[in-house]
């Protein structure tokens, strides 16, 4: 429908004869890559920045009057509810990091309250999108409106995750319990998706993106300054 304007876990280490490989070197035989909880944190971020890119390339085209595909911004929004809100936000964050990251105090503990506000809020607007994507005709002014506001809170609440609240994080609690919680956030991916939900939002996204058009890296090289 389109609208107009109107096997092996990743974190494992690899056990080697009076060595221990280091994180993030990519296993031989095909096996899965050592992934840190960190790094899986910011990772799983990409894919929601990726999703992202595409509420801003529909608010741009429903500011210029243009055409939107409504099916592919609900699956975007779903994405993002699925993988971002019930998985990344809800299960890994708010019941873990948040909790430890407050008790620790300092810096990042600052930022908590701030952004569980702005999960709630984003959930709002989320559930705005998905509604309004369902049906068949949306007001193109406030849906573009929701996506531009959307994407900059989402913007600043991400990097101040991925530059404060997760080193923070892993100051806390020490490496040891770092790779303790890199293994239960794997368990509960697994028991959330019933596999690798990282792959899997990796490839709805890129189907996504394929759809509106925006597939293309090369299309959004910046010109050369004049």
């Amino acid at each position: 429908m389109v609208i107009r304007y109107g096997g092996m876990d990743r974190r494992a280490l690899v056990l080697v004869p009076g060595l221990i490989a280091a994180a993030g070197l990519v296993a031989c035989s095909g096996k899965d890559e050592d992934v840190g909880a960190v790094e899986d944190l910011m990772r799983e971020h990409g894919v929601l920045r990726r999703a992202i890119l595409v509420f801003r390339a529909c608010a741009g085209r429903l500011n210029a009057g243009q055409a939107v595909d409504a099916q592919a911004l609900h699956r975007a929004a779903q994405l993002f509810r699925t993988f971002g809100e019930e998985y990344h936000e809800k299960k890994l964050e708010e019941e873990n990091i948040f909790p430890q990251v407050k008790k620790a105090g300092g810096e990042g503990a600052a930022l908590v309250d701030v952004l569980l506000a702005q999960h709630r809020r984003g959930r709002d607007i989320i559930s705005y999108v998905l509604d309004a994507s369902n049906g068949t005709t949306f007001d193109g002014k406030a849906m573009a409106s929701a996506l531009q506001s959307f994407e900059l809170m989402y913007e600043h609440h991400a990097a101040r995750e991925d530059t404060i609240l997760f080193p923070a994080w892993k100051k806390a609690i020490g490496p040891h319990e770092v790779e303790e919680m890199g293994d239960k956030f794997e368990d509960i991916e697994k028991a959330q998706f019933g596999g690798d939900g990282f792959d899997m939002a990796v490839k709805q996204i890129g189907e996504i993106e394929h759809a509106l058009g925006l597939s293309n890296l090369a299309e959004f090289t910046a010109p050369p300054p004049r």
